[in-house]
């Protein structure tokens, strides 16, 4: 329920994300709710996500460069965005960042550094294994926030985590779209094949009676209003 109630809240909010006033008041909105003590794996899973951004930022910039794909470009921006969420919660917290450089590929985490390698060398063979790449890394967030959330007990990190996964179905659904353009598909590895499916539905009555409940429970300056 708490991750339904956050996820809907965070959906609402994401319409609004290519706005500098927007993301002002989000920060704003975030460091105002109260610091609650952070536990030894939110510390972690902190730490990971801000790398895991920034991994799916660098796999889809390096992807661009070679397919010149629209999409990749367009999705590494929004992923800027999650890396600098995730940042701003370090800085809240008094947590060192683990990115040391900005440089596209360049991890302190070594699985996420093979992870990027690995993803670059699939990615690269053709324009349908690229797409399928960004897919798969959707797919991982997805499942890593989800399971982070279930770990974490503090609202403003749970606010974040929900908003960045909203952000992340909907590049999945990007992603789906183009390989069925291409005669492809896409089997998720990490989230179940029943939420897979629940979300390539965005429509379903579901998320939309959702996004009517929780609209009046952001503040004034975050909710959609047509």
């Amino acid at each position: 329920m708490k991750r339904l109630i956050l996820a809907s809240l965070i959906g609402i909010s994401s319409l609004f994300a290519v706005n500098s006033n927007f993301k002002s008041n989000m920060e704003k909105f975030v460091y105002n709710m109260p610091k609650q003590s952070l536990s030894n794996q939110e510390i972690k899973d902190l730490l990971h996500m801000r790398e895991e951004e920034k991994l799916a930022r660098d796999v889809y910039l390096t992807l661009y460069q070679k397919w010149g794909l629209p999409v990749f470009r367009n999705i590494a921006k929004s992923e800027r965005w999650h890396m600098q969420m995730v940042k701003f919660l370090l800085d809240k917290y008094g947590i060192n960042d683990p990115v040391k450089s900005d440089k596209v590929g360049v991890f302190t985490n070594p699985h996420l550094q093979s992870l990027y390698n690995e993803l670059v060398a699939k990615g690269s063979k053709s324009i349908t294994d690229a797409l399928k790449v960004g897919a798969t890394i959707e797919d991982l967030d997805i499942y890593d926030l989800d399971e982070a959330m279930k770990r974490s007990d503090n609202n403003d990190i749970d606010f974040v985590y929900s908003r960045l996964r909203w952000g992340s179905t909907n590049h999945m659904r990007a992603f789906v779209r183009f390989l069925n353009r291409y005669g492809e598909t896409y089997t998720p590895k990490y989230i179940s094949q029943a939420e897979f499916e629940a979300i390539l539905n965005r429509n379903s009555k579901v998320n939309r009676n959702n996004f009517k409940r929780f609209n009046n429970q952001l503040p004034p300056c975050l909710r959609y209003t047509k």
